[in-house]
């Protein structure tokens, strides 16, 4: 009877350890399998591998907008990634799973030059990184599922603007405000653009690029020229593509010259949370007649 036992115990673990073994490799060859199919369709733009032999006939994409159900428009649908980009570079940065359900870690970069979903070419470089949850069937790939940031996307295309945008612009007109030059130049990109209205004397250094040309040519001469200049009713409007337009009064007085109070703007460009690009627009006219000797 104890060898009876032993026996049956013996044959259970053998099942046991068979069976794991059996999903383990079959595990390891959906990894290999699916990892490659995807390099070659989004890096080599295969996209004939989205057939019947990868992906299971009633493959599903789950979508917000509605899932996308069949082969043939899991095609279409991907095939917008990669007709509406150029120079892609797909990276799976980690894979695992386990029975038949696959995590992916993935990264996308390349350059919007074509339409994608409806979305005409803005050249605009996009680097997103996301999620798939992925299920396979009878070592075919039945159901994926995205999660990625899309705000990110949208703003990386200029369609949205960072919100933090706004934020930025206030921090350097309340560090402009009590002086503090230093941070306002260190808000800036290395090569910033920087354009006075035209008719305003200190336009005549446009376009003024890098901080240190804005610092010598714009607020040296607005601290020597002045006996006072301070902003007044500064209001702040997120626009889009990364831009900011602040409505703003300038309320100064030149040395040896008149007090002003002059209605201005201005336009603001922001990459990666530093000024790029910056367009003054004001009343020349009242400045320079209070400019006047």
């Amino acid at each position: 009877m104890k060898t009876t036992h032993k026996i049956i115990l013996a044959t259970l673990a053998f099942l046991s350890f068979t069976s794991s073994f059996a999903q383990k490799s079959n595990l390891e060859k959906n990894l290999k399998m699916y990892e490659q199919v995807w390099d070659d369709i989004v890096n080599q733009g295969q996209l004939d591998l989205i057939n019947d032999k990868n992906f299971d006939p009633n493959v599903v994409q789950i979508n917000p907008a509605g899932n996308i159900v069949g082969i043939a428009d899991f095609k279409t649908y991907y095939q917008n990634f990669i007709t509406g980009f150029s120079d892609i570079k797909f990276t799976v940065m980690k894979v695992f799973g386990q029975d038949d359900n696959i995590v992916k870690h993935w990264k996308f970069e390349g350059k919007h030059t074509g339409d994608f979903f409806g979305i005409t070419a803005t050249n605009k470089l996009v680097n997103v990184e996301g999620v798939t949850l992925v299920k396979m069937k009878d070592g075919r790939i039945a159901q994926e599922q995205d999660f990625m940031d899309n705000s990110v996307l949208m703003q990386q295309l200029g369609l949205t603007s960072n919100p933090e945008n706004v934020n930025i612009v206030d921090g350097l007109y309340k560090s402009f405000a009590i002086g503090d030059i230093p941070t306002v130049l260190a808000g800036m990109d290395a090569n910033i653009v920087w354009n006075e209205a035209e008719g305003n004397s200190y336009a005549d250094g446009n376009p003024y690029v890098g901080p240190d040309a804005v610092l010598n040519g714009v607020f040296a001469r607005l601290g020597a020229d002045h006996e006072y200049f301070k902003l007044q009713d500064i209001e702040l409007h997120e626009m889009s593509n990364n831009k900011v337009l602040a409505t703003l009064r300038y309320d100064g007085k030149f040395k040896d010259g008149k007090a002003y109070n002059a209605q201005a703007a201005h336009l603001w460009t922001l990459k990666d949370g530093k000024v790029v690009g910056f367009q003054q627009y004001v009343d020349t006219k009242k400045l320079a007649d209070a400019e006047k000797r």
